[in-house]
């Protein structure tokens, strides 16, 4: 059915997959409001991939290498009964299954998404203060409730959990220290994430990037700071941990440090389509060769010629004219 893709510059080790195009908050990579207000127009039922079409093609990708898979969205807890795709996943031998949240949902899913095989979570928070955390995600919802779902997901043995900070300039890099005053020593790994040209409808600017060497000497000053190897080749974060040995924080460079030539990462979205890189303009479509009467070694062999062909590095390339390239939106592709 194919062979491991080791023998070619970026192998392919992680598979994100996007489990529905819906989500219950707009994010800083899904503005503005006109955009994907109330009426946004999400996918019919019958074009998004069924949870036995999404475990037949993780098997097919964990039979070429991959060895993580996760869940994402849009917010992958709304997806109707979720825990039984993890279930089946949690079946395929040798599998990483994690998931990534906006913590809205997570206290009442947790217990039932252990029991059903997830290892561990990852979880989306931008900042402590209710009204910065607003202006970042237009959310209903309190920081409160998405600590809460930590909390749960941490007692029903989903960890150690990350948690996912975006920062943008303007909004909410005065959060920086207090989220990492607020995390250290908890175990919880809080990740600082420059903010990126994702889609096409956020109005980046390369000015609202706070660089992760910035977001490493803020708190360096204060929290006084050490680098760590990384854990695996291709990990996205840098690692570092302070120096008093109470924890661990990682900053993701994707726009001033570029790591595309150590890309191990694909992405599949909710209607069947591979992408791979974030900064997409197109995808591949794999659900016609799903729902078709190819063999899973014939499927194999196309993901195998697309992704050896592959040459995006966008991050590499950025600049004024890339970024107004018509890319793929982050509530569809996954993050």
């Amino acid at each position: 059915m194919g062979e491991p893709l080791d023998t070619f510059k970026r192998p392919l080790r992680d598979l994100r997959v996007s489990v529905t195009d819906r989500c219950n908050f707009r994010c800083v990579y899904c503005m503005p409001k006109e955009v994907f207000g109330k009426d946004f127009q999400f996918l019919p039922r019958g074009e998004i991939l069924s949870f036995e079409e999404i475990e037949r093609l993780v098997r097919v990708f964990v039979g070429l290498g991959v060895q993580k898979v996760r869940l994402t969205g849009g917010e992958p807890l709304v997806r109707r009964n979720i825990e039984r795709l993890v279930e089946m996943l949690a079946k395929v031998s040798d599998l990483d299954l994690t998931l990534t949240t906006n913590g809205s949902l997570l206290a009442g899913k947790a217990q039932a998404l252990r029991d059903a095989g997830l290892k561990r979570v990852t979880v989306s928070l931008d900042s402590l203060d209710d009204e910065v955390f607003k202006s970042m995600n237009d959310v209903d919802f309190p920081v409160a409730r998405v600590l809460e779902g930590m909390d749960a997901a941490e007692a029903a043995g989903l960890a150690p959990i990350k948690v996912n900070m975006v920062v943008k300039r303007g909004l909410n890099e005065q959060s920086i220290l207090p989220m990492a005053h607020h995390f250290r020593g908890t175990g919880r790994i809080l990740r600082f994430i420059e903010y990126m040209d994702v889609g096409s409808s956020n109005g980046w600017r390369l000015n609202d990037v706070v660089s992760a060497r910035e977001i490493v000497a803020t708190i360096d000053r204060e929290l006084p700071l050490e680098p760590v190897e990384k854990n695996y080749p291709g990990e996205v974060a840098e690692r570092w941990r302070y120096r008093d040995g109470s924890g661990e924080i990682g900053v993701i460079a994707s726009v001033t440090q570029a790591f595309c030539a150590d890309c191990t990462r694909a992405r599949l979205s909710a209607d069947g389509s591979l992408y791979t890189c974030l900064f997409a303009t197109q995808g591949h479509d794999l659900r016609g060769l799903v729902r078709s009467d190819a063999t899973d070694a014939q499927i194999a062999d196309s993901i195998a010629a697309i992704w050896t062909a592959r040459d995006d590095r966008y991050s590499e390339l950025r600049s004024a004219e890339t970024a107004g390239l018509k890319k793929i939106e982050m509530s569809f592709i996954g993050g």
